[in-house]
């Protein structure tokens, strides 16, 4: 199988800073990827949420639908609670044939609080890791009954984060529940992307490609600035625009034999960064990126 790429709508529209991008339309965001070269694009908050409205809008643009993120709340409520909950988003992403969710447990999160620096996160004590991994791995095999496999997604501001946190995740789940690779935010927590791509290649099925202003992380950290604050400061860029080194990190996934999506995903604003021109130069990247580490296309 090959690997494929694909992007985030979020150069063009932001989730969380709706501000960033509120005018552009999703037409608008369909156009311009397909233009830039992608075969496929994730869910956004301007994305219909029916497969009846959404499989003909994504077929006008020659896209395939690669996933959607879920914010899961399994620290806070209980596991028959969250399949109710998930079930919609579930059903949506199968119907439209993604082989993964994306997947972060978002349970007291100051991700989306601009009001709280990053060193305020949640953290899991050692006695939590285990009731949440059973959780987590029980929700992931509901998932695939319906041919869909949880990508978990470390993220800045939760209750995994670093990649001692990833590793604590592995280990206290099983094999249902996939990694999803995201080097933005690896880089940010202060973690090695090759070193988790080699420790866990066998349980990554899915991988976010962001790249990371150097000079600007620094600020954020010697700031101790909230997430958002980040994003807004310009911290996450596109493959080949900042310090990431994505040859090793995608030959660590060769040997297990890959064949997913690469999803070009990095939170700019619109107006700074134009999302068509840094679409084009992310692709671009990332196809050299592939020739050299052996990834097939």
């Amino acid at each position: 199988m090959s690997v494929r790429l694909g992007i985030s709508p979020i150069g063009w529209s932001n989730d969380d800073l709706p501000e960033l991008g509120g005018d552009i339309p999703l037409e608008t965001c369909l156009e311009e990827a397909r233009h830039a070269g992608f075969a496929g694009i994730e869910l956004g908050h301007k994305f219909p949420r029916s497969g009846a409205s959404l499989r003909p809008l994504l077929a006008r643009h020659g896209l395939a639908l690669v996933s959607g993120w879920y914010g899961g709340h399994l620290l806070e409520r209980p596991l028959d609670a969250e399949i109710d909950a998930i079930g919609a988003h579930l059903g949506l992403l199968s119907e439209m044939g993604c082989a993964v969710m994306v997947f972060a447990e978002v349970s007291f999160s100051i991700a989306g609080d601009k009001s709280r620096p990053l060193s305020a996160r949640p953290r899991l004590g050692p006695g939590e890791w285990r009731d949440f991994g059973a959780a987590l791995t029980r929700l992931a095999e509901h998932c695939a009954t319906r041919g869909v496999r949880i990508a978990y997604h470390h993220h800045m501001g939760t209750v995994v984060e670093s990649e001692d946190e990833i590793d604590r995740l592995m280990a206290a789940t099983g094999e249902a529940v996939g990694l999803l690779l995201d080097t933005g935010h690896l880089a940010f927590a202060g973690a090695d992307p090759k070193a988790i791509a080699l420790r866990h290649c066998r349980r990554i099925n899915h991988v976010h490609c962001k790249d990371v202003r150097a000079e600007i992380l620094a600020r954020v950290h010697d700031a101790d600035l909230s997430f958002l604050d980040a994003v807004l400061a310009g911290v996450f860029t596109v493959p080949g625009d900042g310090a990431i080194d994505f040859v090793p990190v995608l030959r660590a996934l060769a040997p297990s034999g890959y064949a997913g999506w690469l999803v070009v995903e990095a939170e700019q604003d619109p107006v700074k960064a134009p999302p068509l021109a840094y679409a084009r130069k992310g692709f671009a990247h990332l196809r050299t990126v592939m020739a050299d580490a052996g990834l097939p296309r």
